[in-house]
């Protein structure tokens, strides 16, 4: 296999992967149990988001001698800008909100984030998913390493993501297979996104590390906009430990995965 078939099939793989771990866990557990470990995957999915933005990305984007400081910067800046218009316009989801889990939620509340027959949820679910795959392309095309550590980032936040809405749906009054086939037709989004950012984004190699900003200003504001904020409630000493141990983990995912892969900083 030629070297850009290579990365094409790391590509895809890496935004199926997504898409198949969330569908896997979400029928292979009960209601119950998904509504207990929802919290613990956003706390770990939080650690890893800022972890690979913060401790790997940025800093591969920061090496490249084509872009300067300033440039990455107010790449950083609209990215993030880019982002909030986004979800303003309910086009970037990634709730994990769902009735009983504490967050206060009016009754009904699920039924109502569904919207008419849950398309709201699926279109800005897929949109989202679409994102992540070109954001896969491109840090594989810039990089393997900085590609895996990517795609682990966008996994382990695809999985509460999907879970969240898969709680939804069924909330909602969606039948167990009905929520389950549409958590995996807009999973399928971001192989689509993937293929299409790897034919798009391939010819511009000097734009890489300002894609690479663009990724981690994705990480940032869902970690900051909608994971922390969901973290911030009056807890236990007991429960915040556990949210600060998952977050922590998260973290130390992402430091021991770029530690153990070549050209790891």
């Amino acid at each position: 296999m030629t070297t850009s078939g290579a990365t094409l099939a790391w590509i895809v793989l890496a935004t199926l992967l997504g898409g198949v771990l969330s569908v896997a866990v979400a029928a292979g557990l009960t209601l119950a149990v998904l509504s207990r470990i929802v919290q613990h995957l956003v706390s770990l999915s939080t650690g890893v988001l800022l972890a690979t933005a913060l401790l790997d990305i940025l800093p591969e984007a920061f090496e490249s001698k084509t872009a300067s400081p300033q440039a990455l910067f107010a790449t950083l800046l609209g990215g993030l800008m880019f982002f909030f218009l986004l979800e303003k316009a309910e086009l970037y989801r990634h709730s994990h909100h769902h009735e009983g889990d504490e967050h206060h939620h009016h009754h009904g509340f699920d039924k109502q984030q569904a919207g008419r027959g849950g398309w709201s949820v699926i279109l800005g679910d897929s949109i989202h998913n679409f994102c992540d795959g070109i954001i896969i392309a491109a840090a594989f095309l810039a990089d393997t390493r900085v590609g895996v550590v990517t795609s682990l980032a966008i996994i382990a936040h695809e999985i509460p993501q999907e879970v969240g809405d898969y709680i939804v749906l069924l909330n909602a009054g969606f039948s167990r297979g009905r929520a389950l086939f549409f958590n995996a037709v807009s999973g399928l989004a971001a192989v689509v996104g993937g293929v299409i950012g790897y034919f798009i984004v391939g010819p511009w190699q000097s734009a890489f590390p300002y894609l690479l900003v663009v990724a981690s200003s994705s990480f940032v504001y869902v970690a900051v906009a909608d994971l922390i904020p969901q973290l911030q409630h009056r807890l236990t000493l007991k429960e915040t430990a556990a949210q600060l141990l998952w977050l922590v983990a998260g973290i130390g995912i992402v430091v021991v995965a770029t530690s153990q892969m070549p050209g790891g900083h």
